[in-house]
């Protein structure tokens, strides 16, 4: 039973563009602690470029106000990001499960050194399939390889 307010997920459109940017570095930001101001600047074009060429789902809050979301590609979540100030509010876990149930997504690589987001692609039912030593761009930051291993009919609503 639901009993507070939960968003729907909608497409993205360019004009969400640069509040989705700015959502993503303040969730960098509170979340991957191990990152330097020169990677986070390193990183944002590779953003910019992936919300132009990702399929993007987010959730507002009732005021308008862009709370979460995802990029997709293909079978896997490219990018997960949630406001600082809206996480442990059950976004995150609201965007996993439409991807999974209703875009068909599979897979996702996560920071290993980012352990609340391990735990939380865990939690919804991901396991480890792979590790890199380096991100995509050869970075000394390891990445996990997971895939979706558990089943709809687990998830509580």
């Amino acid at each position: 039973m639901k009993t507070a307010y939960e968003p729907a997920i909608l497409p993205a459109t360019p004009a969400d563009h640069p509040e989705l940017i700015a959502l993503w570095e303040a969730s960098v930001r509170a979340t991957h602690h191990f990152l330097q101001e020169e990677d986070i600047a390193r990183y944002r074009p590779q953003v910019c470029a992936g919300l132009q060429a990702l399929d993007i789902h987010l959730t507002r809050d009732e005021d308008g106000t862009v709370t979460a979301f995802a990029g997709l590609g293909g079978t896997k979540i490219e990018m997960l990001f949630v406001r600082p100030d809206r996480r442990g509010r059950g976004l995150g876990g609201q965007i996993v499960r439409h991807c999974v149930a209703a875009r068909g997504i599979r897979y996702v690589d996560v920071n290993e050194q980012n352990a609340q987001a391990v735990g939380f692609y865990q939690r919804m039912g991901f396991v480890r399939i792979g590790r890199d030593e380096r991100d995509s761009a050869g970075r000394p930051y390891p990445i996990l390889h997971m895939a979706y291993t558990g089943t709809i009919a687990e998830w509580e609503y």
